[in-house]
């Protein structure tokens, strides 16, 4: 009889209202690492393999909607509705900038070289920051009709891709702050994940995720999904994805076919954000009900805190692991 190897996750804990975004930086020679953004204020810095808790950047006075690291986790970036977004030395835990705005700001993210910081906010406008001359004034791109939810720098760090609540994904010149083009589609509930080799935007709206080919923006399929979803993630070697939404669940489909692969309950709320680790072997879930969850791609597979038994793994046991991950404290 084949083994019945059971998902176990890694349950986060610490927040205390619900998560609603997280990055993982780039495999660093230390690891890589977690950063999770909350309505609670406390943007938290976990080890990313582990979710062992890192420390909390303490300063904003309002929830964080968005959170990001950079590829080296060398510096941190918040979005919060303190009408702010701050720049931190993820090393050391202090603020290295404040850049103050007139609303409330929804995104952020690094260009690849950390040079510049984008924000996008509920003044549907998005600005760039040169973090060189942080005291200078941002360059603003504008066009947006709604509030922008989420921004992303392409690799080449001469694009920029936004989402607004005007149901639009807008792509745009960096340099000279001109429109690209512009997708269209039926709702505002928009989000948005480059590929980690940055050839495929992956787009969740409605119940559906889009990909398009980001060297002209085409799109290359629609996979759906029988719920509202409001994240999506590719895995690395672009074999699956795994998204999130409104039925408190995770879903995992075969990238090519469609098929449904996996679908996990853990969570007590909806699913706001869900992202691949680096190295594809977990992904990383955000909810409502304040928790992180860290689920396997490959059940029963020895990696970070899971531990699979030669007998738990090749024997009958519903069981695979040698025993359940305790939750992760978020106190020093």
């Amino acid at each position: 009889m084949a083994a019945t190897i059971k998902q176990v996750p890694l349950s986060c804990s610490g927040h205390t209202r619900p998560v609603v975004h997280l990055a993982f930086s780039k495999i660093t020679p230390d690891g890589y690492f977690l950063i999770s953004a909350s309505k609670d204020g406390k943007p938290m810095l976990r080890q990313g393999d582990t979710g062992d808790w890192i420390g909390t950047f303490e300063g904003h006075k309002g929830a964080v909607w968005s959170a990001t690291l950079n590829a080296e986790a060398t510096r941190a970036a918040t979005g919060a509705g303190d009408f702010s977004a701050k720049v931190w030395d993820s090393v050391g835990g202090s603020e290295l900038y404040n850049f103050s705005h007139k609303h409330i700001v929804k995104a952020v993210d690094f260009s690849r070289d950390t040079k510049f910081l984008l924000t996008g906010s509920n003044e549907k406008i998005l600005r760039i920051f040169d973090l060189n001359q942080p005291e200078a004034d941002p360059e603003v791109l504008t066009g947006h009709e709604g509030s922008i939810r989420h921004a992303l720098w392409c690799a080449d760090n001469k694009r920029i891709i936004s989402a607004g609540e005007d149901k639009t994904v807008r792509v745009w010149d960096a340099s000279n702050k001109s429109l690209i083009t512009k997708l269209d589609f039926e709702n505002s509930s928009i989000s948005l994940e480059l590929s980690q080799d940055d050839s495929v935007l992956v787009v969740t709206h409605k119940n559906t995720i889009s990909f398009f080919n980001t060297d002209n923006f085409t799109k290359i399929k629609e996979l759906t999904i029988p719920t509202q979803l409001y994240s999506a993630s590719l895995h690395p070697d672009k074999s699956c994805v795994v998204a999130g939404g409104e039925d408190f669940k995770l879903y995992k489909l075969d990238y090519d076919t469609g098929a449904e692969l996996e679908s996990y309950k853990g969570h007590f709320g909806p699913v706001h954000c869900v992202r691949y680790s680096p190295d594809g072997e977990l992904y990383a879930s955000g909810s409502e009900d304040g928790t992180l969850r860290l689920w396997q791609n490959t059940v029963g597979k020895t990696y970070g805190l899971w531990k699979c038994t030669d007998e738990n793994c090749a024997g009958d046991s519903s069981v695979a692991l040698s025993s359940t991950p305790p939750s992760v404290k978020a106190e020093a």
